[in-house]
């Protein structure tokens, strides 16, 4: 299997070697690395190199942080550009929905918050993905993901990934309707709301994730995230269509190389 989503620069040495030796013994044969700013874009480079075949780079910008200034934007582009070849999407990009989540569970007004900003920001970004006809990986959840839609369809965008979606029904059918990806977490498990969406969502549109090392409730309580975590969110994918553990490994793996061309 592939993970579809998971941040290798953010787990320590050795952890990361053990991990992934654990991984590619485990049956996990690749794993789709995305970037947080521009020295995370250097560090999954350069762990795409050290473990070729296995890792497979994406570069970006994570928006659940303050926008780079104008300088560093240009030289995040910049490395962007010169390395297209090395990438197999832009990612991780998207909207701060969780930073204004939390702004207003500490009472702080959002009035002011500069997401006017984070739209211009994620605009120039799918205008690069489209000059360099990569795919995107987006953050982008519940009310973001309708603005993330209308950008994708403004610069004719339409190999998108949404990781760890949660959305209302009108803009899931949406984003089915224009063939949109969606990867499930270990939280497929347990969560209720993840496995309706599951249910729903076509089979050929979908994929398995972990977003390590984001820790995990559920079954999956005080343990540290790994790859191969994503079998069982396969297996209990499988259940909720009635198909086996191969049927759907196979078919979460093959959704996933077809997107990212690997």
């Amino acid at each position: 299997m592939i993970d579809a989503h998971i941040h290798l620069d953010l787990y320590e040495e050795p952890e990361r070697t053990h991990l992934l030796r654990e991984a590619q013994q485990r049956g996990i044969e690749g794993l789709i690395g995305v970037s947080m700013h521009l020295d995370s874009c250097r560090s999954n480079l350069a762990l795409a190199d050290q473990y070729p075949g296995l890792i497979h780079p994406a570069f970006g910008f994570h928006p659940e942080q303050p926008l780079p200034s104008p300088e560093a934007e240009r030289k995040l582009f910049q490395w962007m550009e010169a390395h297209a070849s090395r990438m197999v999407a832009v990612g991780e990009i998207g909207l701060p929905y969780y930073t204004r989540q939390e702004m207003k569970k500490r009472g702080e007004p959002t009035e002011a918050f500069p997401l006017e900003s984070y739209f211009s920001f994620l605009d120039r970004m799918l205008d690069l993905a489209k000059r360099l006809d990569k795919p995107v990986v987006l953050h982008a959840v519940y009310e973001d993901a309708e603005l993330a839609c209308d950008l994708l369809e403004r610069h004719g965008i339409a190999k998108a990934h949404f990781h760890w979606f949660k959305g209302a029904k009108p803009t899931i059918r949406r984003m089915a309707e224009r063939g949109y990806l969606i990867s499930f977490t270990p939280d497929l498990l347990y969560e209720t709301e993840i496995a309706a969406l599951a249910r729903y969502y076509p089979q050929d549109l979908v994929m398995a994730e972990t977003d390590g090392p984001w820790p995990f409730e559920g079954p999956f309580a005080g343990q540290p995230t790994r790859p191969d975590m994503i079998r069982e969110v396969a297996q209990a994918w499988g259940r909720l269509h009635g198909l086996s553990y191969g049927e759907a490994a196979d078919r979460l793996t093959e959704n996933t190389r077809a997107f990212y061309r690997i």
